[in-house]
């Protein structure tokens, strides 16, 4: 046999599914980096409690991003580690970061339901089937960015309001991982 006739009959993910994926895997990989540029900032402000829930945040990202890696090579196709440019580095103020971070995790979402139904269509259920974690994260990732920017509102920024919201971020950061046993999913 041909190496490439080979290589077709050592794969069950379809070319278009693992291109997909590959798309996930760098906004994953994007996701870790903008998460980390947000802690150091956050961290270089006095936001000590902001920077450990995003430096955590970004771990998490690293994490799901090397979930998918290892399932696109277990499934017989070639993950690709992702070119990182591109990530902003100053902010105009901690609610912005947390806007901006809802904002990118509807867009995460939206991209993981895409591949979702795609893998549905193609009727790929293994891939179905593994991303189906990944929708359940997904709403959990919304809801703590949503629950984190709420804080602004209910607490408001003027006067140690600032101090108050980093100080409920650690709290919201601390119940999230206890939630998860540690595990940092």
């Amino acid at each position: 046999m041909k190496e490439r006739e080979i290589v077709t009959l050592q794969r069950s993910l379809l070319t278009d599914t693992e291109q997909l994926l590959n798309k996930q895997i760098e906004m994953e990989g994007k996701s870790s980096a903008y998460y980390l540029s947000m802690a150091s900032w956050c961290h270089k402000m006095g936001y000590e409690n902001a920077a450990n829930y995003l430096y955590t945040h970004a771990d998490e990202e690293r994490m799901h991003m090397m979930k998918l890696f290892h399932y696109v090579n277990e499934a017989g196709g070639h993950a690709i580690q992702p070119e990182i440019t591109g990530i902003r580095h100053n902010f105009n103020s901690l609610r912005e970061v947390f806007e901006l971070i809802l904002e990118h995790e509807i867009q995460v979402t939206k991209s993981i339901n895409h591949i979702v139904d795609h893998a549905f269509t193609v009727k790929d259920f293994a891939t179905f089937s593994f991303m189906q974690w990944y929708v359940t994260e997904q709403r959990e990732e919304e809801t703590m960015s949503r629950r984190a920017l709420e804080l602004f509102d209910i607490i408001g920024e003027e006067g140690i309001g600032l101090w108050t919201i980093d100080q409920e971020l650690g709290k919201l950061n601390a119940a999230a991982h206890a939630d998860s046993g540690g595990q940092g999913e």
